[in-house]
C-alpha cells in the first residue's frame, strides 16, 4: 500500500510539472517575467504562480472532494474562458508599458522604485496562478479522485502535484528570463521582445476565448 501510494505521489509530482508548462501557462507567466530585471526575478515570479495556482488548487479541491461533487461543464469551461480575458489583458498591459516606457525615456518622468515594481510583479504573479487554479480545479478534482481513494491521499496528492507545478514553473521562468536578462542594456531589443510576448500573450487569449466558446461549445451552453 506504501509503495502504491508513494508511485501515485510520483506521478502526482510528474503531472504538476508537465502541467506548469501548459502553453496558457506558460505564455501568461512570460509577460511578467518580460519585465524582470534580475533573472532570480523572473524565477520567483513562477514561483508565486505556483503557490497562487497549489492554493486554489487545494481549497477548491478539497471541498468539491469532501462534498463529493463535481464543477459543471457549463462553469468549468467559463473558468477556462476567464483564463483567456486574462491573457488579453496581460498581453495589452505588457504592449502597452513598452509604449509609456518609451515615452518617459523621453520626457524624464520617474518610475516607481524598484522593490515596488518588483513586488508588484510577485503580487500579479500570485493572483494569475490563482485564476489559474481556478480553471483547472475541475480537472484536478476528477484526477484526484481517480486516482486516490482517501480525502487525506486527495489531500496529499494535491499538494504533491502543487509541487510539481511550483518546480516546473521555477525551471521554466528562469529559462524564458534569461533572453529577456540578456538584453536588458540593449533597449530595442528588450523592448520588442516584451512587445512580442504581449503580441502572444493577447493573441492566444484571443483564440482561446473563441476555441472554448464556438469548438467547446460554451457560448451553446449559455444560451
Amino acid at each position: 500500500m506504501e509503495v502504491t501510494l508513494l508511485s501515485v505521489l510520483t506521478l502526482g509530482f510528474i503531472l504538476g510539472i508537465k502541467h506548469a508548462i501548459e502553453p496558457d501557462h506558460v505564455i501568461a507567466v512570460s509577460t511578467i517575467a518580460s519585465r524582470s530585471k534580475k533573472l532570480w526575478h523572473a524565477s520567483l515570479a513562477g514561483v508565486f504562480w505556483g503557490i497562487g495556482h497549489t492554493a486554489t488548487l487545494f481549497i477548491i479541491g478539497i471541498i468539491l472532494i469532501l462534498m463529493k461533487n463535481e464543477i459543471s461543464d457549463k462553469w468549468s469551461l467559463t473558468l477556462e474562458f476567464f483564463v483567456g480575458i486574462m491573457l488579453v489583458y496581460l498581453g495589452t498591459v505588457s504592449i502597452l508599458s513598452v509604449r509609456k516606457e518609451k515615452e518617459d525615456t523621453h520626457t524624464h518622468h520617474t518610475h516607481l522604485p524598484k522593490d515596488v515594481k518588483k513586488k508588484q510583479g510577485y503580487y500579479k504573479s500570485l493572483i494569475v496562478g490563482l485564476i489559474h487554479g481556478l480553471a483547472g480545479s475541475a480537472a484536478m478534482v476528477l484526477l484526484t479522485m481517480s486516482t486516490v481513494h482517501t480525502v487525506w491521499h486527495g489531500v496529499l496528492f494535491i499538494l504533491i502535484f502543487g509541487l510539481g507545478t511550483i518546480a516546473g514553473m521555477l525551471f521554466f521562468t528562469t529559462l524564458i528570463g534569461i533572453p529577456f536578462i540578456l538584453s536588458i542594456n540593449r533597449f530595442s531589443m528588450s523592448r520588442s521582445l516584451i512587445f512580442l510576448t504581449g503580441g502572444i500573450s493577447a493573441l492566444f487569449g484571443l483564440y482561446y476565448m473563441y476555441d472554448l466558446g464556438f469548438n467547446e461549445g460554451l457560448f451553446a451552453l449559455w444560451i
